[in-house]
């Protein structure tokens, strides 16, 4: 199994200004308010059995894409490593790719669109812009928490750049307990996954009062599973994010528990297959995939 979402990050870190990096995480996250380092993540990769990692970022900074990139360089368990660039601004956006895609590790790009004030920054043309230049270069480019406000704004993303490959984390959020919501959400995620450049990620889904089992989340693996298919999911643990929920390893075996309905080489897919295409993983391919 390859983890496909894994986040690491150092609290001791200040970029310049002295400004705490990562200011959307604080007191009010209780076990979260820590730092995540890589031996920790390791340890926790090793226990559930995951031979590797994508690390993804969550701040919108250049140096949390650094930290991450020196961790890469120096633990062949990361696979690879989605970062930040400016998109709001090309030409700073064109100079920060240039610097990330000298490092072999460096896979994609994503904002924390949902800390964004602006409800229409996927639309803008700026950003625009500097996604197209992602997708001439081969970057994909993924997208927490889109849903409510930025999951119609993928859809538009994806038909529109359909040389991009827009990566939907978490499956957008799925509003779960919720049934008018949710109705909304799967009309969104149907029309993200007419495009064949989109795919999704199998991760993220606690929710704080809401029930985590396979049978509380198969009707979101069905309706994934219909709109992109297997070859267009991967699996991930959220890490550590998810321990809020549950251990490490009961997030994933919740999911392990839902793939199973699935052909061998449909699970292949999206334990590693679709990570290793998405992202161009220099990792061998299960057996069987």
């Amino acid at each position: 199994m390859i983890d496909s979402h894994l986040h690491l990050w150092s609290l001791d870190t200040f970029v310049p200004g002295g400004e705490r990096p990562y200011s959307w995480l604080g007191p009010q996250h209780g076990p979260l308010f820590r730092s995540f380092g890589a031996d920790e993540a390791r340890e926790a990769l090793d226990a559930a059995g995951v031979r590797g990692a994508v690390l993804v970022q969550a701040d919108d900074t250049l140096a949390d894409t650094q930290s991450m990139l020196a961790v890469a360089a120096q633990n062949p368990w990361v696979l690879g490593v989605v970062g930040w660039i400016r998109l709001d601004s090309p030409a700073d956006a064109r100079k920060q790719l240039a610097r990330f895609a000298a490092h072999p590790a460096f896979k994609g790009v994503r904002h924390l669109v949902h800390d964004d004030p602006r409800a229409g920054f996927l639309d803008l043309p700026a950003v625009r812009e500097s996604l197209a230049l992602l997708a001439r270069q081969g970057f994909p480019f993924d997208v927490p928490d889109a849903f409510p406000r930025h999951l119609g704004s993928v859809v538009r993303l994806a038909r529109d750049l359909p040389e991009l490959t827009v990566v939907l984390d978490h499956l957008g959020k799925p509003p779960r307990g919720d049934a008018a919501a949710m109705e909304s959400w799967r009309t969104d995620v149907r029309a993200l996954g007419r495009e064949p450049n989109a795919v999704a990620k199998l991760s993220g889904f606690h929710l704080p009062g809401v029930e985590y089992t396979a049978d509380s989340l198969r009707p979101l693996f069905e309706s994934a599973l219909k709109a992109f298919g297997p070859r267009r999911l991967m699996i991930g643990g959220d890490w550590p994010v998810s321990t809020l929920g549950a251990p490490y390893g009961r997030t994933l075996d919740v999911l392990l528990e839902l793939l199973s309905s699935l052909e061998p080489s449909e699970q292949d897919d999206v334990l590693e297959g679709t990570a290793i295409r998405t992202y161009g993983l220099a990792a061998a391919p299960l057996a069987g995939g």
